[in-house]
């Protein structure tokens, strides 16, 4: 079966190999202002002016190898194939080619800024001559897919290399940091102790606590009780104190000095 070139619609090799990556049978194309803004484009300006809408095309992402063949020092033949991929844009009906997009680079395609579903495509005739169209997608599922039919390009087209290589570089190194870590020798040495502060009730009595029940136990040694009362069989004894037993001072304190009010109108008469 012949096979023809998407973008330029000249015939290719007969051992060419073409695979569809993504097709979608509706996409609307559109007519887009020129970019004002480096943050990007903006599809509600697209869409806002109905004169902007050119068609409604069937798009394709078609990646093509080329086996590439030539002399090598010892005579043989590379067996190097040369990956290219297109974007398409087709009539539904007639799948006249409307418009080509090379995808030479993850800048050729831009999404929008306020939509998934719309991005800015940069299309390029036989001729060399360039223009960015816009497209939209109807269903988000669609631009999903579309995306990722893109980021499979990507890598059989080697633009990941850059950014692979560096996030390879900085995953070794994080790497050899970790296993530096683990090699570290934490054991004790000859000579050093850990301190282990339990706090809490486990802990050291504070200087003040121990002060205060060292003053309370000196107080109970030096605390006399007195002497038992007279047994039984000294019974005369009653009648007066023992001699060894001190009673305790009767001397005639007023309601004021035990902390009573004695008031005006005499408080325990």
């Amino acid at each position: 079966m012949e096979s023809f070139d998407p973008a330029t619609g000249e015939q290719l090799p007969q051992d060419a190999i073409q695979r569809v990556l993504f097709i979608s049978k509706n996409v609307h194309v559109y007519n887009i202002p020129p970019l004002t803004s480096t943050k990007g484009h903006m599809a509600a300006h697209w869409t806002e002016d109905p004169q902007r809408h050119i068609s409604t095309c069937r798009l394709r992402v078609i990646e093509t190898a080329l086996p590439r063949t030539g002399g090598q020092p010892d005579g043989s033949e590379s067996d190097e194939d040369k990956v290219k991929t297109d974007i398409v844009l087709e009539d539904p009906a007639s799948a006249q080619l409307f418009a080509a997009a090379p995808y030479t680079s993850p800048a050729a395609v831009e999404p929008t800024l306020d939509s998934s579903r719309f991005f800015a495509v940069r299309v390029q005739d036989p001729s060399g001559r360039k223009a960015t169209l816009g497209i939209g997608f109807e269903e988000r599922s669609e631009a999903f897919d579309f995306g990722v039919a893109l980021q499979d390009a990507q890598k059989a087209l080697g633009m990941e290399i850059g950014g692979g290589a560096a996030a390879a570089a900085a995953s070794k190194a994080e790497a050899k940091k970790k296993e530096a870590e683990e090699k570290r020798d934490l054991s004790l040495k000859e000579g050093q102790t850990i301190t282990v502060n339990l706090g809490g009730k486990f802990g050291r009595r504070r200087p003040q606590q121990e002060s205060k029940q060292s003053d309370e136990n000196v107080n109970l040694s030096s605390f006399s009780l007195p002497p038992p009362p007279p047994g039984p069989g000294n019974r005369n004894s009653l009648n007066g104190a023992p001699p060894n037993f001190n009673l305790p001072s009767t001397s005639a304190k007023t309601a004021q000095d035990l902390g009573f009010d004695d008031g005006e109108n005499g408080e325990f008469a």
